[in-house]
Formats: C-alpha cells, sequence, structure tokens
C-alpha cells in the first residue's frame, strides 16, 4: 500500500511539472491549481464556520457543578438507605 503511494504521488509529480513547463497548458494547470488550493482553505473556514455556527453552546460550569452536587447526593441518600436496609435485614 505504502508502495502504491509513493509510485503514484511520483507519477503525478512528474507530469504536474510536464503540464506545467513542458506543455501548451501551462497557464490553464496554473489556474486551475490556484483555484483548486484557494477553493479548498476556504472550503475548509466555510465549514468550521458552519460548525461553530450551528453547534449549541456548551452548558456554564456552574451549572455542571450543580448538577455533580445533585447527583452525589442522591447516590449518598441511597447509599444510606441499602445500609439501613442491611442493618435491619442482618439484626433480625
Amino acid at each position: 500500500m505504502g508502495l502504491g503511494l509513493v509510485l503514484i504521488s511520483v507519477i503525478v509529480i512528474l507530469v504536474y511539472g510536464w503540464l506545467v513547463f513542458l506543455s501548451d497548458f501551462a497557464i490553464i494547470v496554473l489556474k486551475l491549481t490556484g483555484f483548486i488550493a484557494v477553493a479548498g482553505i476556504f472550503g475548509i473556514i466555510a465549514w468550521i464556520g458552519y460548525t461553530l455556527a450551528t453547534t449549541p453552546p456548551p452548558k456554564p460550569i456552574e451549572e455542571i457543578e450543580k448538577e455533580i452536587e445533585e447527583e452525589l447526593k442522591r447516590l449518598e441518600s441511597s447509599e444510606k438507605v441499602g445500609r439501613e436496609v442491611g442493618q435491619a435485614t442482618s439484626s433480625s
């Protein structure tokens, strides 16, 4: 697989070099290359902007801390009930 990628890359480099320096299509190839590069970069920037615009903001840390404290209190109270049930069962 790696060797195939190397061979394909070398072939593309050679063909591109020939198109730019030795063919009659040099200007078209350079324009096309520049357009693809700019479109690719700004396409990625647009994708990042879309993701930022459509992703809901995270919860504030205070709200997360409050939820964690409530969950800990709930677990502690259920743990106490479990211990009390265990003591009542063992003393019977």
